[in-house]
């Protein structure tokens, strides 16, 4: 069978070209994963979400054994170091704890893991030698028992963000250290106190900056080229424009990357997710809600990755609606299928996983249900069977949204809104959302629903 043509946007050379892989017997990429302090919002999974769907994709195209897939583990950071001090736990306590919590709520969002998934904390030798050959090369200096990258010395630096170096500098509020030789040198290492983690090297006690360890570990794992880099649009700027300058400098026989990909932003709502505006919450506060965790992934798979995603329940509830009856239908399946032709062409045109829903909807209207089975498969959303709350049976509220329209229409003529207040109570706390308005009363299930209450009702 022909493999189909993969085009993936590049953010360095912003393009939407043809992938071809350096070895297609070793497919390799990398994407930067998480500083393990606390639990996973939910803007930190749709990376997961769109990197894990880009990795099915390479596998179903290319082979699941031919294709490494590497995400790392920031296990050493001053937020760890913060929160060490503060509750008085021991730093690798705290870092096996969250990537404990990390593994279930990906696992419940239906990513595979990756192949590797190094820490930080045990790459520091790399790391070390690294920072070793770029001071050896005229890259980097020591100062003050920091190392320092010279900016300036990678001529091409800027070319993925797409600003000069004398641009940021204008632009930037950088507190500049004594001991930087120009305001854009970004540190490699730096010294450790007593009270902080720290390992012995060249240059004193100290431990590595953030940007050095994706450099190191990626080289160590995929050599000095690989195929793809990927993460959030966040990491864009300084992160990724600093692990090129390190990695391109300490190893120029390679290209480092050969495409970069970048997720954009999630909002919640229309607004960003923020702590002040309350609308902040944890992948596991959703999974605790009761929403599932393939609801929460077709719901990132409704936009495409380079678009900034917006999380609304609207969208929640639409989504397990749709997955309960393409459930439904995939359930029947007799016999074995591949994905559908038009999911694969559509996941292969820069995973336009907008239209792969598009393309669903079809092979469901059509009855395909082997095409439609191995089509979600694919996509990291069906197991060997439908789960178990997609088999539940949904309750109908229309009944219940009749008799609150009657006692509100009652209520507007005798002012007594006794009944209707106590049926809206009633419905809620069974988890029932209720929204009047003059076009009449709607009542949807929300994340937290329990048709046992309302029995009775």
């Amino acid at each position: 069978m022909t493999k189909p043509t993969i085009r993936l946007r590049d953010s360095k050379s912003r393009t939407v070209r043809d992938f071809a892989p350096i070895d297609p017997k070793n497919v390799r990429m990398y994407v930067c994963g998480p500083t393990v302090y606390d639990r996973a919002h939910l803007g930190n999974s749709r990376p997961v979400v769109v990197f894990d769907v880009l990795y099915r994709l390479l596998r179903h195209v290319y082979g699941s054994m031919h294709v490494t897939y590497a995400r790392n583990f920031t296990d050493v950071d001053d937020k760890i170091n913060a929160k060490a001090a503060a509750t008085g736990r021991p730093i690798r306590d705290i870092t096996d704890e969250t990537i404990g919590w990390y593994h279930a709520d990906m696992d419940a969002l239906g990513a595979l893991r990756p192949n590797m998934e190094p820490r930080a904390t045990e790459w520091i030798g790399a790391m070390i030698a690294m920072i070793e050959t770029l001071i050896a090369q005229g890259h980097a200096y020591a100062a003050e028992g920091h190392v320092l990258f010279r900016v300036r010395s990678y001529k091409d630096y800027g070319a993925l963000s797409g600003r000069s170096v004398d641009d940021m500098i204008a632009g930037a509020r950088v507190e500049v250290a004594p001991f930087k030789e120009d305001p854009m040198d970004f540190v490699l290492w730096k010294p450790s106190d007593d009270q902080t983690p720290g390992w012995e090297s060249p240059w004193g006690y100290g431990r590595p900056g953030w940007h050095i360890e994706c450099s190191a570990m990626a080289h160590e794992l995929l050599g000095s080229s690989f195929d793809i880099h990927g993460g959030g649009i966040d990491l864009q700027f300084p992160h990724h424009e600093n692990e090129i300058a390190q990695s391109c400098c300490a190893h120029p026989e390679g290209g480092f990357a050969n495409f970069w990909m970048h997720n954009e932003m999630l909002l919640v709502e229309g607004k960003k997710m923020s702590k002040s505006l309350g609308n902040f919450f944890t992948v596991r506060d959703l999974l605790d809600k009761g929403v599932p965790g393939e609801v929460i992934r077709f719901v990132f798979l409704q936009t495409h990755y380079s678009k900034p995603m917006d999380w609304t329940e609207e969208k929640r509830v639409q989504a397990e609606a749709t997955l309960r009856k393409f459930y439904r239908i995939a359930e029947d399946a007799v016999g074995e299928a591949g994905p559908y032709v038009g999911v694969v062409n559509a996941l292969s045109d820069d995973l336009n996983t907008a239209m792969v829903v598009y393309e669903l909807h079809q092979i469901a209207l059509a009855g395909d249900s082997p095409s439609l089975r191995a089509s979600l498969q694919l996509l990291g959303l069906m197991g060997a069977e439908a789960p178990a709350w997609a088999k539940a049976p949904e309750t109908d509220l229309s009944a219940f949204a009749e008799r609150l329209s009657a006692l509100r229409s009652a209520a507007m003529e005798t002012k007594d809104f006794a009944g209707v207040d106590a049926l809206k109570s009633a419905l809620l706390a069974a988890g029932v959302e209720v929204r009047m308005s003059k076009a009449g009363v709607e009542l949807v299930p929300g994340s937290g629903f329990d048709p046992a209450k309302l029995e009775g009702l």
